[in-house]
């Protein structure tokens, strides 16, 4: 499975132990930044890793800021991502089982490097379910999603 981490910088430091983490385990890992702790803004980071799914780049994404809901916010803006913040180990596997969860949020001031480790586990070991009322459910969430991009143009 291919992956892509960003981050603003207050989850600069979380991103890179998660890297890390996932690189050891043998997860192919691309990095979009942020590269320090030098202030930037989080939807620059929730667009870079939203493009790399949308391109194709990664199969699922980790998008990390300080409480996570800016980052969340602003990546379920883009087409096609369906991100939710995590803080929960049932969340972070059920998002993907019954919502087809492709961006895992984190926030790097709520939680700590071995839940976040865990819950990027639980969250890639996670598949869609494809049964019929979370297919539905899905298409629905689509459908919203298309109608506005169809009302705006």
């Amino acid at each position: 499975m291919r992956l892509v981490l960003g981050s603003d910088h207050a989850g600069f430091e979380l991103k890179q132990e998660l890297v890390e983490y996932l690189l050891a385990l043998g997860y192919k890992v691309e990095d979009v930044g942020t590269y320090s702790k030098a202030p930037v803004d989080y939807p620059d980071f929730a667009e870079a890793v939203a493009g790399a799914l949308r391109d194709g780049r990664a199969d699922r994404g980790v998008l990390i800021c300080g409480s996570g809901v800016g980052a969340c916010v602003a990546a379920n803006k883009i087409p096609g991502i369906r991100a939710a913040i995590c803080h929960d180990a049932y969340s972070a596997h059920q998002g993907v089982e019954h919502d087809d969860m492709n961006v895992l949020v984190l926030g790097s001031r709520v939680i700590g490097p071995e839940l976040a480790k865990e819950l990027v586990r639980d969250y890639l070991h996670a598949n869609f379910s494809g049964e019929e009322r979370h297919v539905r459910r899905l298409g629905k969430v689509k459908a919203i999603e298309a109608h506005y991009l169809q009302s705006e143009h």
